[in-house]
């Protein structure tokens, strides 16, 4: 079983990898500056510096632009700033992104008020244009964060690469939900307490540390198979409560580009971390049921099979680390 285990969580591993950037999410920002003009900011997911998907906001025919668009590849994305004037304001006008019907991104559109009053909104390809409301629902915020908040783990691949780790070391079902439970408390109290500012921590080191802690559970699966069990196995809860609250400030980090609705912070930080554990448990009931059912084949794994796993999530965790590293340190 291990040895199967070995080979999906592999699989799984190196498909998140290879489409991550397809479906990252495009962005369109207003904030507004004066009485219904607006700094826009759009940013569109791209390759390199050279290629860019072919998506383009469109807005309602009496807005004006007051200045050429600036545009830049800046971290696999095209970002460009204008600023822009509609008479009456944002409040019940239509916001189109065209192109987004051929692609299998959302883009997520964030309106910020001169009083500081933000709310998200997110188009689809299947509904690639949004009605801006004056404000919210309920219902809206519930929804788009909740979203989010799935997306969010679903597409963050050190995020589920220390999933993965845990669910091939920690043993039996009782103990693997009070070892995802642990980390589910944890990173939900730093989330929590950085979003609401109580917590400041800078968003760099903290990338490093979070692909250091999966260097370490990757080191515990070889240390486990040479018969020297880890902390992790000995008691995974520990390590999944440590490491947790470190991937909560994660998850705050990717929230804070995000922004919470200012009229309904409690309701939206709820839904988003919902999100993130529905998208979790998805996550591991899909490659626990893959498993199973592929210890049903008449396969049989190599004998080096089991060093697969470990190996692979150690080596690109360590490259991220250094990169991470480098980052923040240049």
């Amino acid at each position: 079983m291990k040895r199967v285990l070995a080979l999906l969580l592999l699989g799984c591993a190196l498909a998140l990898t290879a489409t991550a950037h397809e479906v990252r999410p495009a962005y369109l920002e207003f904030r507004e500056v004066e009485p219904d003009t607006y700094d826009v900011l759009w940013k569109v997911p791209a390759r390199g510096d050279t290629m860019r998907l072919a998506l383009y906001a469109r807005f309602p025919a009496e807005a004006t632009t007051l200045d050429e668009p600036r545009g830049f590849f800046s971290n696999n994305a095209h970002v460009e700033r204008w600023r822009l004037q509609l008479p009456g304001g944002l409040a019940g006008r239509t916001v189109a992104i065209e192109g987004l019907a051929a692609t299998k991104v959302d883009a997520l559109i964030r309106i910020t008020d001169r009083d500081g009053i933000t709310q998200t909104l997110r188009a689809t390809p299947g509904e690639p244009s949004v009605v801006i409301p004056a404000v919210a629902s309920s219902w809206q915020v519930s929804h788009t964060y909740l979203i989010l908040g799935i997306e969010h783990i679903l597409l963050g691949i050190d995020h589920l690469l220390f999933v993965l780790a845990l669910v091939w070391l920690v043993k039996g079902w009782r103990r693997l939900i009070g070892t995802i439970t642990a980390f589910t408390l944890a990173h939900s109290l730093t989330l929590a307490a950085a979003t609401l500012g109580f917590v400041h921590v800078p968003g760099p080191p903290v990338e490093a540390c979070i692909a250091l802690s999966i260097v370490f559970v990757a080191a515990e699966i070889v240390r486990s198979r040479q018969g020297r069990p880890g902390l992790t196995e000995r008691a995974p809860w520990i390590v999944a409560l440590t490491f947790g609250l470190l991937h909560g400030l994660g998850f705050a980090g990717a929230l804070a580009d995000v922004g919470l609705p200012q009229q309904a912070i409690p309701l939206a930080l709820l839904f988003f971390n919902v999100g993130v554990e529905l998208g979790q448990l998805m996550f591991i009931a899909t490659v626990l049921g893959a498993a199973a059912s592929a210890q049903r084949l008449p396969v049989r794994a190599p004998d080096w099979g089991w060093r697969v796993l470990p190996y692979a999530i150690g080596s690109i965790a360590m490259f991220w680390a250094i990169e991470r590293t480098l980052g923040f340190a240049a």
